[in-house]
Parts: structure tokens; C-alpha cells; sequence
């Protein structure tokens, strides 16, 4: 079969092959999502598809730029895909990592218990990162279950004790530890006697 560059649908399979990134302008907003225009072809992005989460009025993408893969290519029915879903999550990946790796072990910060486990508990961080805290974390008393000392919504300050595999550690013991140590040092200093 002789392959004709010059038709638009083979140069948009090849973008669906090659998973290519297109930079488009939404120029229309129809039922349920919207259109672009690839190599002079109608392309169309569901509203599913234009952001990670639920768009309220598509009317506020007329006219804006997104970067796009195109997801279904077919000739015979007309019929041209694009997606910018893929590449926003990839990026918010990408920045979940970064954040994730710019966490310093042994820093200290201010949380909310997102969810409550028979292992541990996970806390919501204040840069919107999720940690752990496994149950052996907790207190230096031993926990039987952590609903009894941990309720959702509770806020904690924790500790960083670990990153690993993109996944944080946390520790309230650590902080209660040292709390406690602090303590102690306070008590055993002497009055300065008068002289």
C-alpha cells in the first residue's frame, strides 16, 4: 500500500502511535467536550478528558491552549480523539516527586489523619502530600488499635523518619520522645546556688 503523507489521518495515527504531544487551541465547546483542530482535522476532547478533575462550565476553555495525545484516530467514521489527561497526570506525577523529594528526613510538620488503618494511620501533610505513621509510631506506650488514639480529621504534628519508593514515614513517637527527653534535662539542672 502506497503511504500518502499528505493525508492528515496518517500524520494523526502516527501522533497516536508515537503518543506525540500537541499543543492545540480549543476553538469550540460542544455537548460534552470540546473541539481543536490537528492538521486541519476536527479533533475532539471529551470533558473528561481536558483536566483531572470536574470542569463546572466548559465554556472557560473556549479559546484556551492545551497540550493533548491523541487517543483514537478513525478515517472511516470521522473520527479523531485528543486527551490532555494523560499529560496532566504525568506532570502531577512528576511534581508529586519532586515534592517528595525535596522532604528533608527529620523535619517536622503539621498534618490531619486522612484515614484510619489497622496498621497505622495515614496523615495528610501541610504541603498536600500523604505520609504514614505505622502503628509502632504512634506512642511510646503500646498501641492496641489506632482509633483509639487517632481519630480522622485529628490534627498531629509528625516527624519525617523515612522516604522510600516515593512513600513518606512519619513518626509521632519521635517527637514525644524528644519532647520527653527536653523534659527531663529541665528537671535535673540544679538551683544555682547563692553565693
Amino acid at each position: 500500500a502506497h503511504f500518502d503523507d499528505a493525508n492528515p489521518w496518517n500524520v494523526v495515527k502516527g501522533y497516536m502511535d508515537n503518543k506525540t504531544r500537541l499543543h492545540i487551541k480549543i476553538e469550540g465547546i460542544v455537548n460534552g467536550g470540546a473541539i481543536a483542530m490537528v492538521e486541519g482535522l476536527r479533533g475532539f476532547i471529551p470533558a473528561s478528558r481536558m483536566s483531572l478533575s470536574y470542569i463546572e462550565n466548559l465554556e472557560d476553555y473556549l479559546l484556551k491552549e492545551l497540550d493533548v495525545i491523541v487517543i483514537d484516530v478513525n478515517e472511516a467514521e470521522n473520527r479523531l480523539v485528543l486527551s490532555a489527561r494523560e499529560i496532566l497526570k504525568e506532570e502531577e506525577q512528576k511534581e508529586r516527586e519532586a515534592q517528595i523529594a525535596a522532604i528533608q528526613i527529620g523535619s517536622v510538620m503539621s498534618g490531619v489523619v486522612e484515614s484510619i488503618q489497622n496498621y497505622g494511620a495515614f496523615i495528610r501533610l501541610e504541603n498536600g502530600l500523604s505520609g504514614l505513621v505505622h502503628i509502632s509510631q504512634i506512642s511510646s506506650k503500646r498501641v492496641k488499635s489506632v482509633g483509639d488514639v487517632l481519630k480522622k480529621g485529628d490534627e498531629v504534628q509528625v516527624k519525617v523518619i523515612g522516604v522510600k519508593d516515593g512513600k513518606i514515614s512519619l513518626s509521632m513517637k519521635a517527637l514525644l520522645q524528644e519532647k520527653e527527653q527536653e523534659e527531663e534535662v529541665h528537671v535535673e539542672i540544679p538551683e544555682a546556688e547563692e553565693i
